[in-house]
């Protein structure tokens, strides 16, 4: 059974549509980019995944092993969101949250997995900095551990490379490859070409829709119009 499946899925607001009967599904392991043009409903496919918004009409079913609840999110930042003043021990453990709800205290395992994805991450020197001091890069890092707090089965991740410069660009998408490997599932938004070099699968939404491998997308129209639009297209 697919890790999600998308059935006739219809998506907008106030009765909308934005997309209508989409169906496509997610294995685990995989790594898909979410593609397209202006206003195609990228971000609103997301928040729908998410439970945040709900469905116009269709269903989306998880796998029995995968709850909503345990998808880690890393959403597009606000200007207000990188000048949050917290430590960078107090976001990576309020990942916990997501799956345990919210509590008075913090249990010994949410403590001991919060340590665990500092590390992976690279952030022990960070660890009582506050976040808002960070780089881009580096506050990407720390969200991108949060959203492991959350789960080790699935990251859902809206456009992480916006604003950072190339190197760190290619630095998180190295990580995020890295955790793919591990065997987690990704999906991304992103207007980005080098994500394509990393996904296994593309879903490119618009006037027309494509969903499939990357060999069959690099060969169809729908990659020559991304290309053509310098691959830097907004939700």
């Amino acid at each position: 059974m697919p890790l999600l499946s998308f059935e006739n899925i219809s998506i907008g607001y106030d009765n909308n549509p934005i997309l209508e009967n989409l169906s496509f599904s997610i294995e685990q392991g995989d790594y898909l980019a979410i593609l397209g043009e202006n206003g195609a409903g990228k971000s609103t496919l997301l928040k729908t995944m998410l439970g945040l918004i709900k469905p116009l009409d269709g269903k989306i079913v998880f796998d029995v092993g995968v709850k909503k609840t345990e998808i880690g999110y890393l959403p597009q930042q606000t200007v207000v969101q990188r000048d949050f003043p917290a430590s960078v021990w107090e976001i990576v453990i309020s990942g916990c949250l997501a799956k345990d709800g919210i509590r008075p205290f913090y249990a010994k395992e949410d403590k001991q997995l919060a340590e665990a994805n500092i590390k992976k991450l690279g952030l022990e020197d960070l660890k009582k900095r506050c976040y808002r001091e960070l780089s881009g890069g580096q506050q990407q890092r720390v969200l991108l551990a949060r959203a492991l707090c959350s789960s080790d089965k699935v990251l859902v991740l809206d456009e992480p490379v916006t604003g950072l410069d190339p190197k760190v660009t290619i630095q998180l998408y190295e990580l995020i490859d890295s955790l793919n490997k591990e065997g987690i599932t990704i999906i991304m938004i992103s207007h980005d070409l080098q994500a394509l070099k990393h996904a296994n699968k593309i879903l490119h939404l618009g006037h027309e829709t494509f969903f499939g491998n990357k060999e069959d997308y690099l060969k169809s129209p729908l990659y020559q119009i991304f290309m053509d639009k310098g691959g830097k297209q907004n939700d």
